[in-house]
């Protein structure tokens, strides 16, 4: 049951790991090997070489239990005896520098036995500088080409430099900050909380704070090593983006560069003591380090970083969110061969660790309702407040005991993009010193002048809102006495304009909104409607057809432009509410055999038919044949409904004159 449960975790890890693997790029762990020099040992000059180089990527090691055979290895690099700092550097560790500049983290580590060469990798001497100094020195030249005047992104790079001793965080740069705790945010990324931060602008910076803080990280003396770490030494870069323009996204990116302490095998080192204890203490760190490897290379659904203080700072580095380079220390004598062995061993399991690099960015939110503190200096607002009340121009309220906003924040009248750019400026103008004066730093007079002007306007807004409130009631009060007239048949008869008539006709059961009748009919057909009207008598004539007296609508006075093509669309829907009905049909069928009949240059004769519906409509009819009432014109490609019933509402009243001025009538 165990080994079946075992196998259901394993395989859900590898789904998780699967679906992660879609979501983000992966980057596997890159191993690389160094083989330090040999060095003979006083009494035993005898001893020689178990390692041999077999190319640049891999190495052979003889079996200690069988001298006839050897045991082969491959990396993604190998660095024999004659390698060289630079080629260590520039080979394996400077690629990975680029990725900081894209928000991404990355490591370095030194992994390898006590007497290796680990710490010489990583530090090098003066004539030959370890990774740290080179990687530093490329770092600082990156970030100020990239962060240059005219360049998107500004730049700022912090160090901090602490070391693991005893399973306690001690920060090198305060040493008299004791032990400090390792945290995790809500996004999963590790920080210390206290931990010293020194801001480095040049190399020379870095040197001042690194070379004191070295000299903390805790040494001792053992047989094999005069001066032998018995901490792991962290050295964390950190590089903040900024976004010089909007929307001012951030980005931050991590840079760690790890020294670890070798593991020790007490019975060749002769610790006693203190350094016993030490030596335990790494042994076992380097124990969880390994039980991590061996978790997220089987796919196990618990991964042990909590069990030690340094895979748990490790956890970006290995299965985590960092480019990471693993640079395995080896020794070529046979008395390091069972170091020399498990060193490759666990080397070899670590290039199978994925991880799962992404951008940390965030968004700054926009500056509009940030206080004032944050875009000028407390100490500037306090030296300005002071030369204010003794100027006689400062009030109480702009001492620092009452801070005041700024004025920016208090136009909650302009829209967000306006506020937005508007700060823009007054960075820009800010940015220039001498040649612009700051909006948010102008004299008192001045910035009162400017809130005056603003409330100015904003009562100017609200008595527009006011007048529109009250011409919106007149116009409902008028329309609903129109309605209660309507409703007791006192409706007085209003005078048209000259040029508008429409006539009155029985109602429909459903009114349709109608805006364009005055346009499309023409000057000779109101003419000829408003001569024959006078004529006309309630008598029905001989096909049937009753006879109406004309109606007058007159659209109520409504300021602007809007309420008279709202008249008019009243007007228009009251024309069409009144059409008869057997007028109606008439007009419909006349349509319906223009649209059967009618050629490409007729149709277009029709109001909303223009060259390319007539074309339409044309092929349609030689494809599926006549139209079967007016409606059908929305089985053409190309004519929606609503188009439809535009083209219907357009042409109909045209239509209805038409029929109207074809009918016979008697004269009175």
């Amino acid at each position: 049951m165990a080994a079946a449960a075992a196998a259901t975790g394993a395989a859900r890890s590898q789904l998780n790991k699967g679906r992660s693997s879609r979501r983000l790029p992966v980057a596997r762990v890159r191993v690389a090997v160094r083989l330090r020099p040999f060095v003979e040992e006083v009494g035993n000059p005898s001893e020689s070489s178990c390692v041999r180089g077999l190319d640049s990527c891999s190495l052979e090691i003889a079996n200690g239990r069988n001298s006839q055979e050897t045991l082969k290895y491959q990396f993604d690099a190998f660095f024999g005896e004659t390698s060289t700092q630079q080629d260590i550097y520039v080979g394996f560790v400077q690629p990975i520098l680029r990725h900081l500049m894209n928000g991404q983290n990355a490591s370095v580590l030194a992994y390898g036995p006590t007497g290796a060469g680990k710490t010489y990798t990583m530090l090098g001497s003066p004539e030959q500088p370890g990774i740290i100094p080179r990687a530093l020195k490329d770092l600082l030249q990156l970030t100020r080409e990239e962060g240059a005047e005219g360049r998107p992104w500004a730049l700022a790079v912090s160090m901090s430099y602490l070391e693991i001793y005893q399973e306690k965080v001690l920060d090198l740069l305060a040493p008299a900050s004791g032990d400090l705790v390792i945290r995790e945010d809500r996004w999963g990324n590790i920080l210390i909380p206290g931990l010293t931060q020194k801001l480095i602008a040049s190399f020379t910076d870095f040197e001042q704070h690194f070379l004191p803080a070295s000299r903390n990280r805790t040494v001792g003396a053992t047989r094999l090593n005069q001066r032998s770490s018995r901490s792991h030494a962290v050295l964390l870069v950190k590089v903040e983006q900024r976004e010089r323009m909007a929307p001012f996204r951030q980005r931050e990116g991590k840079l760690y560069l790890i020294d670890l302490a070798g593991s020790e095998d007490n019975r060749r080192t002769g610790n006693q003591g203190l350094r016993l204890k030490e030596s335990g203490a790494i042994n076992a760190s380097l124990f969880v380090l390994s039980k991590v490897v061996d978790a997220l290379n089987q796919g196990l659904p618990r991964v042990p970083y909590r069990d030690s203080k340094l895979t748990r700072l490790l956890q970006d580095s290995l299965g985590g969110s960092a480019h990471s380079v693993l640079i395995a220390n080896i020794a070529p004598e046979r008395r390091f061969y069972a170091d020399t062995v498990t060193s490759l061993n666990f080397a070899s399991r670590s290039k199978e660790v994925i991880n799962r690099p992404f951008t940390h960015k965030s968004f700054q939110p926009p500056v509009k309702l940030a206080p004032k503190e944050l875009m000028d200096p407390p100490e500037a607002k306090r030296a300005r407040n002071q030369e204010e009340l003794e100027d006689g121009t400062g009030s109480p309220e702009s001492s620092p005991s009452c801070p005041k906003l700024s004025p920016l924040k208090q136009l909650d009248i302009l829209e967000p993009a306006v506020q937005e750019r508007l700060l823009n400026l007054d960075r820009i103008l800010g940015s220039r010193g001498s040649q612009g004066t700051s909006v948010l730093s102008t004299p008192r007079r001045e910035r009162t002048a400017l809130e005056k002007a603003l409330k100015e306007k904003d009562s100017e807004i609200q008595r527009l809102k006011e007048k529109y409130k009250e011409l919106e009631a007149h116009r409902l009060s008028q329309k609903s006495m129109e309605l209660e007239n309507e409703e007791n048949g006192s409706l007085a008869p209003l005078h048209p304009p000259p040029s508008q008539t429409v006539l009155m006709t029985k109602p429909l059961h459903r009114v349709a909104p109608f805006q364009q009748i005055q346009e499309q009919t023409t000057s000779q057909d109101n003419q000829v409607l408003k001569k024959e009207s006078r004529k006309r008598k309630p008598a029905g004539s001989p096909r049937g057809y009753p006879t109406y007296p004309p109606l007058s609508v007159r659209p109520q006075p409504e300021p602007g432009g809007q309420r008279e093509e709202r008249a008019e669309g009243l007007r228009a829907a009251l024309a069409l509410l009144q059409m008869p009905p057997d007028l109606l049909a008439e007009s419909r069928r006349r349509i319906l055999g223009l649209l059967n009949t009618g050629s490409a240059r007729e149709l277009r004769r029709l109001q909303r038919i223009g060259e390319k519906k007539a074309q339409l409509i044309v092929g349609w009819r030689e494809l599926h044949g006549p139209f079967a009432e007016v409606e059908d014109l929305r089985r053409v490609e190309g004519i929606s409904e609503k188009q439809v019933a535009t083209f219907l509402k357009a042409n109909i009243l045209i239509f209805a004159a038409q029929c109207y001025r074809d009918f016979p009538r008697k004269d009175p």
